[in-house]
């Protein structure tokens, strides 16, 4: 059994709709459990800005996928609703990202390859990652960094 956080936004359309319905999606899904969200967030685009602003969250879930399997789950997601990628760090329909994993005994798991970065590569320097986050995960501690005062280094 695997805990993920899994990172949540769409700008494009109807971003709720398309979150909702991932996340139902996600819930129905035979081999994951317990699927929680935190509120969602309206936030500025982060790496290309031209664009309209985002809806963002957090998702936590437990599931017997191992990692890969989880990213090729969360792609389907995606692709279900729409998501074309044009534009690095450009507008989605759709975007969900694999933050946190832990084992079944609790400890995090690190993983990089060719497809899959764990934890994500960026998500300790982005707020709309934190924020969420911090609701489902208060305690969340990284390099000898608190969540909260990660945070507020970032200016939250």
């Amino acid at each position: 059994m695997y805990t993920y956080y899994i990172s949540v936004g769409s700008n494009m359309g109807d971003k709720k709709g398309y979150i909702h319905s991932a996340f139902q999606s996600l819930q129905q899904h035979e081999a994951v459990s317990k699927v929680i969200s935190s509120t969602l967030i309206e936030t500025e685009p982060w790496g290309y800005t031209e664009q309209d602003t985002f809806v963002n969250g957090m998702w936590f879930c437990e599931s017997t996928l191992e990692p890969h399997q989880m990213l090729g789950l969360i792609q389907c997601l995606e692709k279900g609703a729409g998501r074309k990628r044009l534009i690095h760090w450009g507008p989605r329909t759709l975007d969900l990202d694999i933050i946190l994993v832990y084992d079944i005994e609790g400890k995090m798991i690190s993983l990089c390859d060719e497809s899959l970065v764990i934890p994500h590569p960026h998500f300790w320097n982005r707020n709309f990652v934190l924020e969420p986050l911090s609701q489902l995960l208060p305690t969340f501690t990284y390099k000898g960094t608190k969540i909260v005062d990660r945070l507020a280094q970032l200016g939250a």
